[in-house]
C-alpha cells in the first residue's frame, strides 16, 4: 500500500528516535549496573526493551505503506554521568518523543491514516507512562538526595 510521503517521514522520525532511546537506555542500564544498582539498571534496561518493540511496529508500518525504514540515522545520544543526570537525559528524550507523536498524530489523521495515527497515540500512551516514572524518580532524588536514593537501588547477589 502506498503511504503519504509526510506519514512516512514522520514514522522514520520517531523511529530514529527510538533507535536513538534504545542505545542511550541500554548504556544507562548498563552503567546502572555496573555501579551496582541493579534495581534501576533491571528497569532500564526493559525501558530500552520497550524501546526496541516501538521501533519494530514503526518499522513495521513503514514497510507496509512501501516506504523504506531509514536504520543508518540516530539522533544524538544522550550519557548521564550520575543518576540524576541520566534521569535528566533519558526525560529530555521521552519529552521530545511526546512532542514529535503529537505532531504526527495531526498530521495521520489529517491525511486519513488512522492506523499510522493509532500507532503514535499507542506509543505515546508508554511515552507519557515513563515521563511520569522519570518525574517521580527526579523528585525522589530531590527529596532524599543522590546518596540515599541510590542505597535504595542496591540489591545484594544471591550467594
Amino acid at each position: 500500500m502506498q503511504g503519504d510521503p509526510e506519514v512516512i517521514e514522520f514514522l522514520n522520525e520517531q523511529l530514529t528516535a527510538e533507535l536513538t532511546a534504545i542505545n542511550q537506555y541500554f548504556l544507562h542500564a548498563k552503567m546502572q549496573e555496573n555501579f551496582g544498582w541493579t534495581k534501576l539498571a533491571k528497569y532500564t534496561r526493559h525501558e530500552s526493551f520497550d524501546e526496541m518493540k516501538h521501533a519494530e511496529v514503526l518499522t513495521d508500518r513503514i514497510l507496509f505503506l512501501d516506504g523504506l525504514p531509514n536504520y543508518q540515522r540516530l539522533f544524538h545520544v544522550r550519557v548521564g554521568q550520575t543518576v540524576t543526570e541520566m534521569f535528566q537525559a533519558d526525560r529530555q528524550v521521552e519529552v521530545e518523543a511526546i512532542d514529535r507523536l503529537k505532531r504526527g498524530i495531526e498530521v495521520m489523521r489529517t491525511k486519513g491514516d488512522i492506523t499510522s495515527a493509532n500507532i503514535f497515540e499507542s506509543i505515546l500512551a508508554d511515552e507519557e507512562h515513563h515521563i511520569d516514572y522519570l518525574d517521580t524518580q527526579l523528585e525522589l532524588v530531590e527529596k532524599l538526595g543522590e546518596a540515599l536514593y541510590i542505597a535504595q537501588l542496591v540489591e545484594q547477589p544471591e550467594s
